[in-house]
């Protein structure tokens, strides 16, 4: 399935789709005191809905409400990326039993209602126990030239795949920044994409031990950095939270002209976000479809 599948949804989708991202929108700065009566709202109809707090990469321009929601991700031991999927357990929600992705990450409670907008919260492979693997996999039709070439959709990304992302560059912005990958996670077979971007940076590690720049990172956002990556390797949730379009690192030559050649650029409305500058922030996730 293309990437970009659930951009403009059917008929009966859209509704929900537009539905969805307006009210987050509006209801992002809702306090937790409105929690009860908001999950009460949306537990009928699926699992897991309500004020969700989570780390990702800051929204510095454009009509995005937010930035988008980091994946922790390992590194096994032929050196594959792998993202990091939440403890699955079962807990009792008003009354009933419901299975639930969560589990604490750098002192962080990390869970599978991060991802849960833009439609990928109807995606099979966030359901808890999907019977997904959690392997980064190439995606076919890559705008960067150097995976398009070298990669196969479905492939799974290795770290040898950016052994020169301290010196990689493709013309757009500042070389030896970070060298990027799309990607796709928990999405094998016939089923709905749940796009990632991946990327491995020499920032990653600064931001991990708070040097230089990132001297005044908030405890908590370091402290999940550091452990939610690996040997310079960050990866987030690839949709652009204003209408859902997939955005780009060092993708889209147009992004100089909105200061974004060294940021992530989402050409449909111009919305920016920093790779790195993450921050903690809270959004209504939506619910799943219900058990």
């Amino acid at each position: 399935m293309p990437l970009d599948e659930d951009k403009y949804p059917s008929e009966t989708g859209r509704r929900r789709f537009v539905k969805g991202v307006v009210g987050s929108a509006a209801l992002s700065s809702v306090g937790v005191g409105g929690a009860v009566a908001l999950d009460t709202a949306t537990s009928p109809s699926g699992v897991g809905g309500g004020i969700t707090q989570f780390i990702g990469i800051e929204n510095t321009d454009g009509p995005a409400p937010r930035g988008m929601p980091l994946v922790p991700l390992t590194i096994d031991d032929e050196g594959a990326l792998m993202g990091r999927w939440p403890e699955v357990k079962t807990e009792t929600v008003q009354g009933r039993e419901v299975t639930i992705a969560e589990t604490n990450i750098g002192g962080t409670t990390y869970s599978a209602a991060w991802f849960q907008y833009c439609g990928i919260q109807t995606a099979e492979g966030l359901a808890p126990e999907a019977d997904q693997d959690n392997f980064f996999r190439s995606v076919s039709g890559s705008e960067l030239t150097w995976q398009s070439e070298n990669k196969e959709g479905d492939e799974k990304l290795f770290v040898e795949d950016f052994a020169d992302y301290q010196e990689w560059g493709n013309g757009i912005g500042q070389s030896g920044l970070g060298k990027p990958a799309k990607a796709k996670w928990r999405s094998e077979g016939d089923v709905q994409t749940i796009p990632v971007q991946v990327m491995r940076s020499p920032e990653v590690s600064k931001m991990a031990n708070g040097e230089g720049r990132y001297s005044d990172l908030p405890g908590e956002v370091q402290d999940f950095i550091g452990a939610a990556t690996e040997q310079d390797f960050m990866a987030w949730l690839n949709k652009c939270t204003h209408f859902c379009c997939v955005p780009g690192f060092k993708t889209y030559e147009g992004s100089a002209k909105f200061n974004a050649e060294n940021a992530v650029y989402c050409q449909c409305h111009q919305s920016v976000y920093d790779p790195f500058s993450p921050v903690s922030k809270s959004f209504v996730a939506l619910p799943r479809p219900g058990e």
